[in-house]
């Protein structure tokens, strides 16, 4: 019998309408409701047999009968038995995976189940310390894993007190504990040695933003002696980045105040001089154009939005942000320093982030030379075939003097 995810039924059979079989087999997560011929009578989440045109089975698959996004790709070995055995052995993968990452390591936050790029779509793991942190990707994920079951078995597996559950609601956050109680104050973690902790409960994605590792230690190895502002700067992450690194004086800015106040916190739980932080709880598009017209000018200057662009519709619109966005930002780098522009826009791949900074740069009237383009950390995998789940660019660029 299984128990790590629903069954409803015997699994379903799913006719394409269109020849895709080699967009599966090659690795591509999801299939759309325009590749299906008809739709037989089944429940959200249930499995499916995909078939072909010429009748021959494709992949397993669980599906969505309601939504655009219909088939979440589980295997593309139909002769593979899908059952808590196969759920294991993908689970004991991604756990190697990190274990051969962190293991041993001062990192102790960092993503332990990243859906598709897993071969796990849906669902999300994050560990934090002592703590786990399960998110569905939806109710169509929520409605296919049985995400008890699967809390009870990774904290057996890796051995943590605490396994936390988090759904999406309208309203924000809400979840529960699975096993064992959420500290008081944010569970504590570290990355790099760096000393953190996330409102799990209710902080933005799982907490903390795990996927911007990279970005800040390159930060922290550019910040000895430089003078930083990070807007849209959430808790501070590139903030302590920066201060460990040895920034003179830093700069952090959100629009929330509750943001900014854990910033501050988190500056003093790594032992920083308080004088060298400042926080402001302000819209970063206005701080900007209040430093441009004051000729403030910063070493490093970070811009890391959240998504501008929710769907392909809206991509138009922010790239246009971006282009402000990157504008704003350059003025106030002062010359010889460092703009980062960051987007984890999923419908804005590269090339077309690339050409939004260079005509930010150009409105700016500067020149800027690339140091560096990142994506994603290893803990976060993508499967190539599907280049919407690799969804952050970060560009490190030095402007002229």
């Amino acid at each position: 019998m299984n128990t790590l995810f629903r069954v409803y039924g015997d699994p379903v059979r799913l006719m394409m309408a269109r020849d895709l079989r080699r967009t599966v087999k090659r690795g591509h997560p999801w299939l759309f409701k325009d590749a299906f011929r008809d739709f037989p009578s089944c429940a959200p989440g249930q499995l499916a047999l995909i078939m072909g045109k010429d009748q021959r089975p494709v992949a397993h698959a669980y599906i969505d009968p309601e939504g655009p996004l219909t088939a979440r790709i589980l295997s593309t070995e139909p002769r593979e038995a899908i059952d808590d055995a196969w759920v294991i052995g993908r689970l004991e993968r991604a756990i190697d995976l990190r274990e051969r990452l962190f293991g041993g390591s001062d990192t102790t936050g960092y993503r332990l189940v990243n859906g598709e790029g897993d071969g796990l779509p849906g669902l999300v793991m994050d560990r934090y310390g002592d703590v786990i942190v399960i998110k569905t990707d939806g109710p169509i994920a929520l409605a296919f894993w049985e995400v008890d079951a699967l809390g009870a078995w990774i904290c057996k597996r890796v051995g943590v007190s605490t396994v936390y559950a988090r759904e999406r609601s309208r309203g924000g956050a809400e979840g529960y504990t699975i096993t064992g109680a959420l500290p008081d104050g944010g569970v504590r973690f570290t990355e790099h040695g760096v000393r953190w902790r996330a409102d799990v409960a209710a902080g933005q994605k799982t907490g903390f933003f795990l996927d911007q590792r990279e970005p800040r230690d390159f930060v922290r190895l550019l910040a000895r002696k430089r003078s930083v502002l990070n807007t849209f700067g959430y808790t501070g992450g590139f903030s302590v980045a920066a201060g460990i690194g040895g920034a003179t004086a830093v700069v952090t800015v959100d629009i929330a105040p509750a943001a900014i106040a854990e910033a501050d916190r988190a500056w003093l739980d790594n032992d920083l001089p308080p004088a060298s932080h400042r926080g402001i709880a302000i819209d970063a598009f206005e701080f900007l154009a209040k430093a441009k017209d004051k000729n403030e000018r910063w070493d490093i200057v970070v811009l890391d939005p959240p998504a501008f662009a929710p769907n392909k519709k809206s991509v138009p619109t922010a790239l246009a942000a971006y282009r402000r966005l990157i504008e704003a930002g350059a003025r106030v780098t002062a010359p010889g320093g460092v703009l980062l522009a960051a987007s984890c826009s999923a419908h804005v791949d590269l090339g077309s982030f690339m050409e939004a900074i260079e005509e930010g740069l150009s409105a700016a009237r500067r020149v800027g030379q690339t140091l560096r383009i990142a994506g994603q950390p290893a803990d976060h995998p993508a499967p190539l075939a599907c280049a919407e789940l690799r969804y952050l660019k970060a560009v490190f660029l030095q402007l002229d003097g």
